[in-house]
């Protein structure tokens, strides 16, 4: 947004320790203009649209975390579902003019009987997070139907990047191997190894975000590179870019979740027809750009580098982070 000479507002909640780490990583937090809000207080949400008084808004505020929602149903449906109603009702009120993009999620589709999924694929969501997603999926299109609001659901298969959560498996294997190829730690465990997924860059999914709310009409995209892989071609992978052996990665069934999605699959040529909008970044680039990133995180650590980082708050590295550094 920056780059295309957008006045930027971004909504936070107040925490007693702030999560301003990746702005700060990429070098826009002052070029940002930050509004404490919640998405489960409207009046918040209203007091950040006149404050902000926005043009377009990318409604990216979720429990995003599948893992989580099966701990955490209720709070996951109030912020990943009934918050995306809060937005659209204080919209309504505010502007209808506001142009609305909403994350959907390539969960919603499940374990459903389809090889490749795309926007006319049913729907069959296996987690407290998919079927919040689908909720303010349907949501987004009633009030673009009833109401003529430019609401747009972008289905957005697994999008990664260096500045992924370490709680998600891609930035769990490059953070874990990662350390391993340091000698900081001996070895990881993960869960389903056999579950397969689409992967792709995460700066050209955003990219297409931003290409869906410049049409006319508003609709429904997916955003995905049309190849699945599975975690274990993952594991491979970036055991190879960081030179260690793949016997370092085990599968433990503690971290398996209560019922997994086996195979997810994008189909992209609805939105590469209309948008023009194609991935670029290959799977085996994907994985490398992100090893390398977190090999090079723990090696300026180890130089004893100052820097915005995400494994200084992190519970499992914590163990790693408190040892006396050696040379």
């Amino acid at each position: 947004m920056l780059e295309k000479k957008y006045k930027v507002f971004g909504t936070y909640r107040r925490l007693s320790t702030p999560n301003f780490w990746r702005l700060h990583y990429l070098g826009v937090y002052d070029k940002v203009t930050l509004i404490p809000a919640d998405i489960i207080d409207s009046r918040s949400i209203s007091e950040a649209l006149k404050k902000s008084n926005p043009d377009e808004i990318y409604h990216l505020s979720a429990q995003s975390f599948v893992g989580a929602s099966f701990d955490q149903p209720l709070y996951t449906s109030d912020i990943t579902g009934f918050g995306t109603v809060r937005l659209l009702e204080e919209v309504k009120k505010y502007n209808k003019e506001i142009k609305i993009y909403q994350a959907s999620s390539s969960e919603m589709y499940g374990n459903v009987n389809a090889k490749v999924k795309n926007e006319n694929t049913a729907f069959h969501p296996s987690s407290p997070y998919a079927i919040a997603k689908l909720y303010s999926y349907w949501m987004i299109n009633l009030y673009r139907e009833a109401y003529d609001i430019h609401a747009t659901n972008g289905i957005l298969f697994n999008h990664e990047s260096p500045l992924r959560g370490l709680e998600f498996v891609t930035r769990k294997v490059s953070n874990g191997v990662a350390k391993i190829s340091l000698g900081l730690s001996n070895n990881l465990k993960l869960g389903n190894l056999e579950a397969k997924r689409d992967w792709g860059y995460a700066p050209e999914y955003v990219e297409g975000m931003w290409m869906m709310l410049q049409q006319k009409n508003p609709d429904d995209y997916v955003l995905a590179t049309g190849e699945s892989h599975t975690i274990k071609d993952l594991v491979n992978e970036a055991c190879m870019v960081a030179g260690i052996p793949t016997s370092k990665v085990t599968s433990s069934k503690e971290n398996f979740r209560p019922f997994d999605v086996l195979d997810l699959k994008g189909d992209y040529s609805k939105t590469n027809k209309k948008l023009g909008w194609k991935p670029k970044t290959t799977f085996k680039k994907l994985v490398k750009i992100m090893v390398e990133e977190d090999i090079a995180r723990w090696q300026r650590w180890l130089r004893g580098e100052q820097f915005p980082w995400d494994a200084s708050t992190s519970g499992e590295d914590s163990h790693v982070l408190s040892r006396k550094k050696t040379k």
